[in-house]
């Protein structure tokens, strides 16, 4: 068991909690490498139908760690080159997890902590939240988490926010497509709570699959080549049984039976 983070599953819910509050959830590289090969584990596990990401505490994430960016004050490029390849493969990770992911976000969320916004399917934020890309007032550049923050903002908001690390608020990072929702704090345990139960009435290898066209679709232009390729996608997945349980469900008016292992 890690003592950066804890794991609790109850009903197909997975919720990864950052459990370093008295830093405000910042992270390190032992956490990076840790939430990687969990975040791994939680792919395969057949009883976890979704992931939600929180912080513990006051904040979600301040981004990274201090002790942490003390160290990495005296690496090379090398071992800099290291720790951000790591950084890449926990976001990737988070973004191309084949389950659902929720962002639950209250308080600070800095750098890093963004980037895991970012890259979570749904993300739900408290009315208390404040957002800030930080990185340029370091010395340094938001690049890893770029893509992901870029995706979801757009180049035009980043051009402004990587150059002048402003703080906004959780109403701005809405407007901006940072996050879907905001709630009152009192509030996002019962939304968290909505949105897991919404996502229970999806087929599990449809919600996968789903979730990789729209990586795949993301900014390639509508020609006979991806034409030819959503036809295929979509009457390979009406030849699986899940599709198959989903219209027999819809015609006898009952909910589906859904299994985890549906080919």
């Amino acid at each position: 068991m890690s003592e950066r983070f804890r794991i609790d599953v109850n009903d197909g819910a997975a919720i990864l909690t950052m459990t370093r509050a008295a830093v405000n959830n910042a992270f390190d590289d032992i956490t990076i490498r840790e939430l990687t090969a969990s975040l791994s584990e939680l792919a395969g596990n057949a009883d976890v139908e979704a992931v939600v990401i929180a912080g513990e505490g006051k904040n979600f994430c301040a981004g990274a760690d201090i002790a942490w960016m003390r160290r990495a004050a005296a690496y090379g490029y090398d071992e800099n080159l290291a720790d951000a390849e790591a950084l890449a493969k926990l976001m990737s990770a988070l973004d191309r997890l084949p389950k659902p992911t929720i962002a639950k976000v209250q308080g600070a969320v800095y750098g890093g902590g963004v980037g895991l916004v970012a890259c979570c399917d749904v993300a739900i934020a408290a009315d208390d939240a404040r957002f800030c890309l930080s990185e340029v007032k370091l010395g340094i550049i938001p690049a890893v988490i770029g893509p992901y923050v870029m995706a979801a903002i757009g180049a035009r908001a980043c051009r402004r926010y990587f150059q002048t690390a402003e703080v906004f608020d959780a109403s701005r990072a809405n407007e901006l497509g940072l996050v879907h929702e905001v709630v009152p704090a009192s509030k996002i345990n019962l939304r968290i709570e909505a949105i897991l139960a919404s996502l229970k009435q999806g087929a599990p290898h449809a919600k996968a699959a789903a979730k990789a066209l729209v990586i795949e679709l993301a900014h390639r232009p509508v020609e006979a080549p991806l034409i030819a390729e959503t036809a295929a996608a979509i009457a390979e997945m009406r030849s699986k049984s899940e599709a198959k349980e989903g219209l027999s469900a819809f015609l006898e008016r009952r909910k589906p039976r859904w299994r985890g292992d549906a080919g």
